[in-house]
């Protein structure tokens, strides 16, 4: 009966309870608040399952697009031809900025013109029932327009290509008619001079807008470089690689580096002599950007400056990644970490260099594991992004990391995370956990996997916990993705591979790609990057190398038992890469080692 009142009255209630996509419970939650609605425009259900219960976005508007009969629109950037980018350029610049406003704020974009009605508009929008459609129609001074749906995600990446959202600070730091004249003394510090300079909105704003640009432009990290001469540089790291941001003139580095420390949580404005790290947490588009930093004392050439160099660690939660299938792992990799992974019990190692993506590889696996009838503990130092579904540790002066993973032992855990291994007592503590019926997630500091195993060997562990307390051990880089929009197939391929040193025979009949540049990619010919593996599962074979192993490990005989087990090498997974025209030969070969 209610069912049948609900499909006369609430099409999308009805719909949605009749798909499983919503309970009873929630219904008539949402139904109550529809009915309780006093605003203006009053909300639909859809509308309220995605604000007040947080439901997926495309999941519900897809549905209800069909309901009502809108058009999906499926695009990617990458797909769209030069004349419809231009066309969706013009149309959106040409707009002035209320208008510009109005489009973003109801997410909509004026996305092509139909080609049977020539003067039809078609306007793709993330939430096709919003009755402010009409209007921005008509501020669009369309004649005609139809409305087609667009998922969220593929809205975002469209409006971030075309409509680069201002930088507020950045254009205040342009627009700011302020000038730096410092003066010195020369023994010291002059504390009241360091106050009269931060205390300048200019400098505040540069602060920020380094914040808000980095974070919009997807960059890793931050770096504060003290020069000589009151210069202060800010270089943004992109796709692995440091590249100048602005450098700051006239200024006294020392205030640049205090403004930084006064905006971050858990440091010391006036300490100039001994590393510090904090927090900064801002806003930015929406969406709450935690900044960790790292503060070290640097020498300069002029003995009366007290430099510091200054990295920020950019954490975006929108960079994590849930989905095992979207890290890259492939062929033997994949079934090799899948299975390991599957396991009650055991370790997963990954390894490789700071930056290596090691953490995103973890966490991503970790979020294949969790249930509600896990218990999970992290283990970490310092945290940087929260887990879902996982108790992580507070590390602090009253209890430190050393201090915790023994901790855990008592606290009852099913499946841990230990950010990293660092020493002999911890990789022991670690590796017991995994051989007492927990599975372990960890990682380590090695340049592939093989080494991984002679580094738990020299710090002491023995070798018949290492042989069978572990799993996997997956070694790991990250390297760039060549820029979809202006790479070029290679002109002589069989000169560029023997130029390399490779094979001819492995290569022929593959068309190769390299680098160019434009402005898509800042010039650089690379966007976007990438991991590659290489899967060192524990095999019968492998663990009786490794329980035999005498004064050292034999990492050799690991690697040749690695290979007939089916490991491809870090250089080998790279090279896949190249074969499928996702990267270059030579980004493969500058990342990876010979083996």
């Amino acid at each position: 009966m209610l069912e049948a009142q609900l499909e006369m009255t609430d099409k999308i209630g009805y719909l949605l309870l009749k798909k499983g996509i919503i309970d009873h419970k929630i219904l008539e939650q949402a139904l109550k608040i529809k009915d309780s609605d006093q605003t203006k425009l009053k909300r639909n259900l859809a509308q309220i399952l995605v604000d007040e219960f947080k439901f997926d976005h495309d999941l519900i508007f897809r549905e209800v697009s069909v309901l009502y009969a809108f058009k999906e629109l499926n695009v990617r950037i990458e797909d769209l031809p030069d004349e419809r980018i231009a066309e969706i350029k013009n149309m959106l610049t040409k707009q002035g900025d209320e208008v510009k406003k109005m489009l973003l704020d109801h997410r909509v974009i004026p996305f092509k013109f139909d080609e049977k009605i020539k003067d039809k508009l078609i306007i793709a929008a993330v939430d096709p029932t919003d009755r402010n459609l009409a209007k921005i129609a008509y501020t669009l001074n369309a004649k005609k327009f139809e409305i087609n749906y667009i998922r969220k995600k593929d809205y975002e990446k469209l409006i971030g290509f075309f409509v680069s959202t201002e930088n507020e600070y950045l254009k205040m730091v342009q627009e700011s008619t302020e000038e730096f004249h410092v003066q010195q003394e020369e023994t010291s510090v002059n504390e009241e001079e360091l106050d009269a300079e931060i205390n300048k909105s200019a400098l505040i704003n540069l602060i920020e807008a380094a914040l808000v640009e980095g974070t919009r432009k997807g960059v890793s990290d931050i770096h504060l470089i003290p020069r000589s001469g009151n210069k202060t540089e800010i270089h943004f790291r992109l796709d692995g690689k440091l590249a100048l941001w602005h450098t700051q003139d006239n200024t006294l580095p020392e205030a640049v580096m205090a403004v930084v420390k006064d905006r971050s949580k858990g440091m010391d404005r006036f300490e100039r002599e001994k590393a510090q790290d904090g927090f900064i947490q801002r806003e930015i588009d929406g969406h709450i950007i935690r900044f960790r930093v790292s503060v070290l004392p640097t020498v300069g050439t002029e003995l009366k400056n007290k430099f510091e160099s200054i990295v920020i660690r950019i954490l975006d939660d929108r960079k994590v990644i849930k989905d095992l299938s979207k890290l890259g792992l492939t062929g033997y990799s994949n079934q090799a970490f899948v299975k390991a992974i599957s396991q009650p019990q055991g370790m997963i190692i990954l390894t490789g260099p700071t930056g290596s993506g090691k953490s995103t590889t973890l966490i991503a696996a970790l979020y294949q594991v969790i249930n509600p009838t896990k218990n999970v503990l992290t283990v970490e130092d310092p945290v940087e992004y929260v887990i879902e579904g996982a108790r992580q540790l507070k590390i602090g002066h009253k209890m430190n990391f050393e201090q915790a993973i023994r901790a855990i032992l008592r606290h009852d855990p099913d499946i841990v995370l230990v950010g990293e291994m660092r020493d002999k007592e911890t990789a022991e503590t670690a590796i017991k956990l995994a051989n007492t019926g927990h599975l372990t997630f960890s990682t380590l500091h090695t340049n592939d996997a093989p080494s991984a195993v002679a580094r738990l060997y020299k710090m002491g562990v023995e070798p018949f916990l290492i042989a069978y307390a572990i799993n996997i051990i997956v070694a790991q880089r990250l390297i760039r993705k060549l820029c979809e929009f202006c790479k070029k197939k290679v002109p002589n391929p069989e000169e560029y591979i023997t130029s390399m040193g490779l094979d001819l025979k492995e290569w022929a009949g593959i068309t190769l790609y390299e680098s160019v540049g434009c402005d898509k990619c800042n010039g650089t010919g690379y966007k976007g990057r990438m991991a590659i593996h290489e899967a060192l599962y524990f095999t019968k074979d492998l663990r009786r190398i490794i329980v035999h192993s005498g004064d050292e490990v034999d990492e050799e005989a690991i690697r040749t038992q690695a290979r007939k087990d089916g490991t491809a090498s870090l250089r080998d997974s790279g090279f896949e890469k190249a074969k499928l025209g996702l990267t270059s030969i030579h980004e493969v070969i500058g990342a990876t080692m010979e083996d």
